[in-house]
């Protein structure tokens, strides 16, 4: 266990993250984790001391890997490109994750760390977007901030939730929304 984040860790956190999205928290048991991974159950418990500790590691590398992509998507871009770039990455996050959506809807949300880190990912996915905004000048920049993850956080559920959304309506449904958010609705309206 001196390497933290060795081959194992690796593999019970791949392992999670399968059982818990297709299985959601609470029908997942770490012996099915183990398996999975390939490891003894035991092996699990001295990696993680709980099922909820294990979920929010799962929860927590995820959430990382996906913040620092949304950082990326800013760097050396419009405000236009950014938040383009960024409907376009926070959508295709979820496309890509929509056969484990229990992991979105059956997790342990009584579980103290779990919702710390959740509430500091959620702010420091503000703070991402606020900056940018702030950077380009755009005026209160911490609700546009907030309506521009809402936006985002409600077309998720349309790729989670539709079976018939397909690769191809992400990236249209990205594009739609950010004009939308740079521009408002008038954007699209045809003028007579």
């Amino acid at each position: 266990m001196g390497d933290m984040h060795g081959d194992k860790y690796e593999a019970i956190l791949d392992a999670a993250y399968t059982v818990f999205g297709t299985k959601g928290f609470y029908e997942s048991k770490i012996s099915e984790i183990a398996e999975q991974a390939g490891v003894a159950k035991g092996t699990v418990y001295l990696y993680f001391k709980s099922k909820e500790q294990l979920f929010t590691a799962v929860t927590r590398r995820d959430c990382e890997q996906y913040l620092s992509e949304m950082q990326g998507a800013l760097v050396n871009r419009t405000l236009g490109e950014g938040l383009l770039r960024m409907a376009n990455l926070h959508l295709h996050y979820y496309y890509k994750r929509k056969q484990h959506t229990k992991l979105f809807f059956m997790t342990p949300n009584s579980d103290p760390d779990l919702m710390e880190f959740m509430r500091g990912f959620i702010q420091d996915y503000t703070d991402l977007v606020k900056n940018k905004l702030a950077l380009e000048g755009v005026p209160q920049p911490e609700f546009h901030a907030k309506a521009f993850i809402g936006m985002m956080e409600r077309l998720k559920m349309d790729i989670l939730l539709n079976q018939n959304f397909r690769a191809c309506d992400v990236d249209q449904t990205a594009a739609l929304a950010a004009n939308l958010f740079m521009h408002g609705c008038e954007a699209g309206v045809q003028k007579f």
